[in-house]
């Protein structure tokens, strides 16, 4: 019996195709493929328009920021091009940061004693002189 060298690569191939199709059911599933036929393919934001090659540049922004909650009507999800996805999350970034960081008015000491502008009103009517 001669040894058939197709027979294994007719194999793994048959396997590749195999979890291909696996793979395709899984995000059949997904809350990406539910929002892509939800929303049509423009970016909620800018309103630039995406179909084929370039609908892998749409993607879905949680509006909460939280991952783990996705409705089936699609309630916490919009399509954002990656651009304006990056801004959203830069600005969630922004202030997360800012709001963790911000210093109590009573923790910075004195207050400002000095008023620049206190005489302007009057200087302006000209009641007093400078």
């Amino acid at each position: 019996m001669a040894f058939d060298k197709k027979e294994p690569l007719r194999d793994k191939h048959g396997q590749i195709v195999a979890e291909a199709l696996r793979n395709r059911e899984k995000w059949g599933q997904s809350y990406r493929a539910r929002a892509l036929k939800l929303f049509p393919p423009v970016c909620a934001r800018c309103g630039r328009e995406f179909s084929g090659v370039r609908l892998h540049e749409l993607t879905v922004h949680h509006r909460d920021h939280n991952h783990g909650n996705n409705p089936p009507d699609g309630s916490n999800w919009e399509l954002l091009c990656r651009y304006c996805h990056d801004n959203e999350h830069s600005r969630y970034e922004d202030t997360q940061y800012f709001s963790e960081n911000t210093i109590d008015q009573d923790d910075q000491g004195p207050g400002l004693t000095h008023k620049p502008f206190a005489n302007l009103a009057d200087l302006l009517k000209g009641k007093t002189k400078p």
